[in-house]
């Protein structure tokens, strides 16, 4: 899914270099969206331009020294874009959240430290909530305009906190009733 957030990103954002788009994936919390990495990252920049998909354009010589490489999508790109967002439009897949893995044993172990685990979750999941707060407070939808990353931002926190609240229940029931 890499190639598909750097081809939309040089769509929006023609003439940008790497870390220009690096910064925005990292900014709009698309680790949400996929994992990657700052080496995944470059290396599917270089691969998307060794394939021909982006290439890049010539810039005024930088005042600061450093030569920064800036990219545009070509029209090949802009093919791939469109097979990209029609494999990953159409694409729906159970979310695989690894703690229930762990909970199909917790009855083999230690209360105490199944405890933890499930606060580990609780706190992991009000720091997601938090970052999506900050996110959501600062991009406001325009009126007459959809947009599309602020409501799925908004549809990620819900189930944050349907998780949460499941995540706090779970912990209660565990510790069980107090005397």
């Amino acid at each position: 899914m890499i190639p598909l957030l750097i081809l939309g990103l040089l769509i929006q954002n023609p003439g940008a270099h790497g870390y220009e788009l690096l910064a925005l994936m990292e900014k709009r919390h698309y680790k949400y969206i996929v994992n990657f990495t700052k080496g995944s990252f470059y290396y599917n920049l270089q691969q998307l331009e060794e394939k021909g998909w982006i290439e890049q354009i010539q810039q005024k010589p930088s005042t600061s020294g450093h030569e920064t490489r800036n990219f545009k999508i070509t029209k090949s790109g802009m093919a791939e874009f469109e097979k990209l967002m029609v494999k990953y439009g159409t694409k729906s897949e159970y979310v695989n959240l690894q703690f229930y893995g762990a909970l199909l044993f917790a009855d083999e172990y230690d209360k105490n430290k199944l405890l933890e685990l499930v606060q580990s979750q609780i706190d992991q999941t009000k720091a997601r909530i938090a970052l999506l707060d900050e996110y959501l407070l600062s991009t406001p939808e325009l009126p007459g305009t959809i947009n599309y990353f602020r409501r799925m931002n908004e549809n990620s926190r819900s189930h944050h906190l349907v998780n949460l609240e499941w995540f706090e229940q779970l912990k209660a029931d565990i510790e069980g009733p107090v005397a």
